[in-house]
């Protein structure tokens, strides 16, 4: 037998481990943690518990640089870890300190592990990559600002910006690094920790004090001005404005404390550590609830359009937001309802107790309408996949002014009392957490003292809209080319 020299047998094991790996592991496929409508979405096998999330800016609308850093837990024994990673150049990744392969599937990012990793493993996970706004300003993720970039993730674009576990049942706490130039203004989601001066450029630091969900995520970059002042019981509120448009904006801005304490009155304390509106100069054709930092078009302000009880309830749907749907996450994209619904509930409540909008005239004209939008995408509970392409489609009349109706329905059966209770214990039982369907038929049924279940399954699940309790004289246009 010759000699071989002991490096050279070192790399001729290494040679034929990774083969033998290379051989017994399947090639690499896109994963998901069956969310029915979005089923590669999310991954299994681990649960994230914090996101360190840097970002260097140059200045234009090109690749930014980027590193994120993952801590997580395995769930279950891997091989292998899936990251919801899209619109970006892997350039290395390191896990628990060692360099590791990598390989693309689909819109997922396949990391193979050292070794076969058992359940209960801490997980430190380094991308370094680039994260990529140039693509169609409507797919989410970067948005373009006529100065520079924020970010609209939902419901699936997070993983458009930086490798995560891109689904709302796995919340995690956030830090963003952002480095940019220094003319420019950077604001993120959480409170300020830290900004360092280095040369021509400047970092910004932000974290979150809890947990969020990939799809709240936002950063903001571009000549913006930050305005403070005080909500109730102190909290800090921050809107970060274009510079030009401070002095026009202030109007509508200082309603945002007001707003926050009635809200507060309905369903308990503010969940999180701050709040305020993002207005960016952009067109998205919709306004985003990202966590403590709203997104909204600046044209809603500006152009004149919309009259004014219209704009203050918009304002206060994005803040319900905050309760629910930022801190009482959904479990699976099928319980958006809870999230959108209650958003209706009190951007209607809202209406009707400052812009005398009467809530039982809008839910009747919702009623005439519901059996149409069940048909056109599914009732509220069991909405139909989104269209190819649109994701975003699946943000249907059915789940906004068709859920509120759900909620108005259950105030008529529950009686008023009871209804706020609910609200309240929702809130605060789930808070920082993600929640489903069923948790809220267990706890409403708890709190009426009787099984909801047949009462909730009609209005959330049925095809044709129930009865109105009280109102047995309201009908339901039935859909076109219906007999």
């Amino acid at each position: 037998m010759p000699f071989i020299p002991r490096r050279l047998r070192a790399a001729l094991l290494a040679i034929a481990s990774a083969t033998l790996v290379a051989a017994t592991l399947p090639a690499p496929v896109p994963l998901g943690i069956g969310d029915s409508l979005f089923p590669h979405l999310g991954n299994p096998g681990y649960d994230v518990l914090s996101y360190d999330v840097g970002f260097t800016y140059h200045g234009n609308n090109k690749p930014l640089d980027a590193v994120t850093t993952i801590d997580a837990l395995t769930t279950e024994p891997l091989d292998r870890i899936n990251l919801d990673f899209d619109r970006g150049t892997v350039r290395t990744v390191d896990i628990n300190g060692l360099r590791a392969d990598f390989a693309t599937a689909d819109e997922d990012l396949v990391v193979e592990t050292p070794r076969r990793l058992p359940a209960g493993v801490p997980l430190h996970i380094t991308v370094r990559h680039t994260s990529d706004p140039s693509g169609e300003q409507n797919s989410g993720g970067w948005v373009r600002t006529s100065d520079g970039l924020a970010m609209a993730n939902q419901a699936d674009a997070a993983h458009r910006v930086f490798p995560s576990n891109d689904h709302p049942a796995d919340k995690a706490y956030f830090t963003f690094r952002v480095t940019a130039p220094k003319e420019l203004t950077v604001v993120a989601n959480g409170l300020p920790a830290g900004k360092v001066r280095h040369g021509s450029s400047t970092t910004w630091t932000y974290r979150t004090v809890h947990p969020m969900a990939t799809e709240l995520a936002q950063v903001s970059i571009g000549r913006s001005t930050v305005l403070e002042r005080t909500g109730p019981h102190g909290l800090p509120v921050r809107d970060v404005v274009p510079a030009a448009d401070a002095k026009v904006l202030e109007r509508w801005l200082k309603k945002t404390p007001g707003q926050l304490q009635w809200m507060e009155r309905q369903v308990g304390p503010y969940p999180f550590e701050t709040y305020g509106l993002l207005v960016a100069d952009t067109k998205t054709g919709f306004e985003l609830e990202t966590q403590t930092l709203t997104l909204f078009e600046r044209s809603v302000f500006t152009s004149g359009v919309y009259p004014e009880w219209y704009v203050e309830s918009l304002m206060v749907h994005e803040l319900a937001h905050q309760w629910f749907g930022d801190s009482v996450s959904p479990r699976s994209w099928s319980d958006l309802w809870l999230n959108e619904g209650h958003a209706s509930w009190y951007e209607a409540r809202y209406a009707e107790a400052h812009a005398k909008r009467p809530l039982e005239r809008r839910m009747r004209d919702a009623y005439t309408r519901s059996d149409s939008w069940r048909a056109a995408g599914g009732p509220p509970a069991r909405p139909a996949a989104p269209a190819p392409g649109e994701k975003i489609s699946i943000f249907r009349p059915a789940v906004y002014d068709g859920s509120a109706l759900v909620l108005y329905a259950l105030r008529q059966e529950i009686g008023e009392p009871a209804f706020d209770q609910l609200e309240r214990r929702w809130v605060s039982t789930h808070r920082d957490s993600t929640a489903t369907t069923k948790d809220f038929v267990r706890l409403a049924s708890q709190i009426a003292g009787r099984d909801l279940t047949t009462f909730f399954h009609g209005w959330l699940y049925g095809t044709k809209t129930p009865p109105m309790p009280g109102h047995r004289d309201w009908h339901s246009t039935q859909p076109a080319g219906r007999g």
